[in-house]
């Protein structure tokens, strides 16, 4: 093919809708060297370069040649509206067949077969589809003219946001003809990831890799240990910065909080994470025009959110890398001469990040299990049955069969809704590669914190990070920002943790398989589900959550405090019918310390308590089972009612933990089926992760 530079610039300057457009440094370069056949590229160039202008020119081009329709795998499908909208913009025909547009599936199906598709752009889950193999990719595999992988760095072992279903690229590439045109993107790999990617991508893979500093970021690191100092701090901070931006945080709970505490200050934010749902495009959306102050986010916003004026980034505690912490605050000053990067560090950061690392693959003991349980049902096991059958959480058990499955070749195999052993044996490869991925992540864990100590230079720092040299560097453009929160906002935002609280959502069936002593199963009628309820606070949190771990396993006493929070809590709360009476979930191994604080409480509300309920046997503490199935087993039999008289009024039903909620939705059902009225449940702290 004969490349045409005034055609490439013409589609430049239509999809950025900018007559007057110039190609980056390298972009053109890149559109050529796809475009004629010279071999396979990866193209390593920061955030905002416009990576995307590369594939959807060269697409098109090749489109106009008459050559067949190019394939792209990204994990960005959702965030990929404004590069879609460029390409319409350029006449290329984008598709998509996602998990959210299924009823088009058909449609768009039929229009590949009629080549009237110019890019089909797939999440690499689609690859392991059974549908899509059969219906699109086997028929259209001889005719497509480009494979575009976009974030690449995902295909690597040691990439930070390694997916696993990109291994099954790998697979697909050593079947693919040598002379296929391929093209690999990403804004984040260091030497070892090129190096991973080299070798899945090759023979002959070119390197087109450009300079990683962004002149235009300050970047600066404060350590402030406690949450009400970080709230405190942004309270202060956030309305005297100019522009937009966003607040990064670790932990979805944490979004929703700091969320809530800066509306609380008059500030117009919003929450923005994986469980955000269908309010992503109007989130994102209302972030482009500047019709909120910030999105308080989780990674869910990440790679591939687009506007080039964002003014900061704010990070709530350290990410777990350096590599990832570069591509997030690599979405602000793309367009802006100066924006804020600024890092807060907190005290809980190293346990998230802990936690992240060890969930990332299944022990031996949980893969052991997993084909054990296999093996005694060679029928195969569903997943809500390999739930019932070990003590081992739904996300664990999700882990090790998506990871087992994704092995080459692999020890199961899905058939229907159920997962079979095959007769291969896991290859040892596997328990190497999880070893060498905890060990890197374990020395980025440390290495951010070598960031958060520093006092400057910070560029430099994630440059070398990310094994660029670090060489001709700008001072920074704006002023560092206070580093002390104001003590009155800090004190606001301690009162703000201890007003907060969450709800207890009643169950409204019983587990799968059901609870054979109760000989319960199906759907709880309405008149028998527990209330909907609250719970203080969480377990070890701020505010309360510290108070609440002290009285359980130190004090073996639960404050005066406390008692006050809840009653406060209650009267805020005003359920209705509002409880006449108080009662509380029983146990054997510390039988005075939720009684003794539910009569406290009770008096508090100058109403009487009951000991209704009692505990029948000793089990496992709730704390050992796993999985919600498990959880609900174990206290199946477990708890009966005493003599007392039930007088068929509401009451409120205490307890010190809540989980899974299983014990509140039994003792309810216990009590409403004994003529009591509405049970109204209240927890002093929520656990689990």
């Amino acid at each position: 093919m004969i490349y045409e530079p005034g055609r490439a610039l013409e589609l430049l300057r239509s999809g950025t809708g900018l007559p007057r457009a110039e190609f980056r440094e390298g972009q053109e370069e890149a559109i050529r060297h796809i475009t004629t056949g010279k071999g396979r590229l990866l193209v390593v160039q920061k955030t905002g370069w416009g990576k995307s202008f590369v594939y959807f020119i060269a697409t098109k081009l090749l489109r106009e040649a008459g050559m067949g329709p190019a394939l792209l795998i990204s994990p960005l499908l959702s965030l990929m509206r404004n590069q879609i909208a460029a390409a319409v913009r350029m006449g290329v025909h984008a598709e998509t067949i996602n998990s959210d547009n299924q009823e088009r599936w058909e449609e768009v199906e039929n229009a590949i077969s009629s080549d009237k598709v110019d890019i089909l752009l797939i999440s690499p889950e689609r690859l392991a589809n059974e549908r899509f193999r059969a219906q699109v990719l086997a028929k259209t595999s001889n005719r497509i003219a480009l494979l575009v992988i976009d974030e690449a760095h995902c295909i690597s072992d040691w990439g930070h946001d390694f997916r696993p279903h990109y291994r099954l690229i790998e697979r697909i590439i050593r079947f693919l003809p040598p002379n296929l045109r391929l093209l690999a993107t990403t804004a984040t790999a260091n030497d070892r990831v090129i190096d991973d990617l080299t070798e899945v991508l090759g023979p002959n893979l070119e390197i087109s890799r450009g300079d990683l500093n962004r002149p235009s970021l300050t970047l600066q690191t404060i350590r402030l240990p406690t949450q009400a100092e970080r709230l405190a701090w942004l309270a202060e901070q956030l309305p005297a910065l100019s522009g937009h931006g966003i607040i990064y945080t670790l932990t979805v709970r944490d979004a929703e909080q700091v969320s809530e505490w800066l509306k609380s200050c008059g500030l117009d934010v919003a929450a923005y994470t994986g469980e955000t749902g269908d309010q992503r495009p109007e989130l994102e959306d209302a972030l482009l025009q500047n019709k909120v102050k910030a999105l308080v986010a989780t990674t869910a916003l990440g790679m591939g959110f687009d506007k080039p004026d964002l003014a900061f980034v704010i990070h709530y505690q350290t990410p777990g890398s350096a590599v990832a912490y570069y591509q997030q605050v690599g979405r602000a000053g793309r367009a802006l001469a100066a924006a804020y990067a600024v890092l807060l560090s907190g005290q809980e950061e190293i346990e998230i990040t802990d936690y992240f690392i060890e969930s990332a693959f299944p022990t031996n003991d949980e893969v052991e299990e997993v084909i054990n349980a296999l093996e005694a049902a060679p029928e195969g096991l569903s997943i809500p049955q390999l739930l019932g059958a070990l003590n081992i959480s739904n996300g664990r058990i999700q882990k090790t069969i998506q990871l087992l499955s994704l092995e080459s070749p692999a020890p199961i195999i899905k058939q229907g809704t159920k997962w079979q052993l095959t007769p291969e044996i896991l290859n040892p490869t596997f328990w190497e590669r999880a070893e060498r991925l905890t060990e890197l992540r374990r020395m980025e864990q440390e290495q951010m914190q070598e960031y958060v100590r520093l006092s400057s230079n910070h560029m430099a720092f994630l440059i070398r990070a990310l094994d660029g040299e670090p060489d001709n560097l700008s001072p920074q453009g704006l002023p560092p920002l206070a580093t002390e929160p104001d003590s009155v906002l800090v004190r606001e935002a301690v009162a703000f943790l201890r007003r907060s609280s969450l709800p207890i959502e009643p169950r409204k069936k019983w587990p799968s398989g059901g609870l054979e002593h109760y000989n319960l199963s199906g759907p709880i009628t309405s008149d028998l589900q527990a209330q909907p309820g609250k719970t203080l606070c969480v377990w070890g949190d701020a505010g309360w959550g510290g108070l609440v771990r002290q009285g359980k396993y130190y004090d073996g006493y639960f404050s005066e405090e406390l008692v006050d929070a809840c009653h406060e809590l209650i009267e805020k709360w005003n359920p209705q019918p509002f409880p006449e009476w108080v009662t509380c979930i029983p146990s054997r191994r510390h039988p005075d310390l939720v009684p003794d604080f539910a009569r406290r409480l009770a008096e508090s509300l100058d109403l009487p308590f009951k000991q209704a309920l009692i505990k029948t046997e000793d089990r496992p503490e709730q704390k050992t089972m796993a999985n919600s199935s498990q959880q609900a087993r174990n206290i199946d039999g477990s708890l009966a009612l005493t003599d007392e008289v039930l007088t068929g009024s509401p009451l409120l039903l205490v307890d010190d933990m809540v989980d899974s909620r299983w014990t509140f939705t039994l003792a309810a059902w216990l009590l409403r089926s004994n003529d009591s009225g509405e049970v109204w449940p209240l927890a002093l702290a929520q656990v689990g992760n």
